[in-house]
């Protein structure tokens, strides 16, 4: 993991990403996936870009799967944008990062 992403589990994920005062995008994935690994550098310079106006984080869905069942995640990599513990958006698949950070400005705009 990259110094600026977060590592969200089963069991920290309410209060890590539900409760969050700032708008949160949760990464899920998996050790497998090549296109999660793909987006790896992507997630981690977002992370830094956004770094304290929106966090951004990770869940392994085969280490935290009740997380991803809740939300339906059923292809990865899924990336959930959350706001005020509530999902606002989402994209499944791959996405370069150009068009990732123009998604979580749109997302998160006001």
């Amino acid at each position: 993991m990259g110094g600026s992403t977060k590592e969200f589990t089963d069991q920290n994920f309410a209060a890590e990403v539900l409760e969050n005062p700032l708008p949160v995008v949760v990464d899920f994935w998996a050790e497998w996936c090549g296109p999660c690994k793909a987006l790896v550098p992507i997630v981690e310079g977002l992370a830094a870009d956004y770094a304290g106006s929106v966090v951004v984080g990770k869940v392994n869905v085969d280490t935290s799967p009740s997380t991803a069942a809740k939300y339906g995640v059923n292809s990865i990599p899924t990336l959930l944008f959350f706001k005020n513990g509530s999902v606002v958006e989402q994209h499944v698949g791959l996405l370069a990062k150009g068009p990732l950070k123009a998604k979580i400005d749109s997302a998160f705009k006001g």
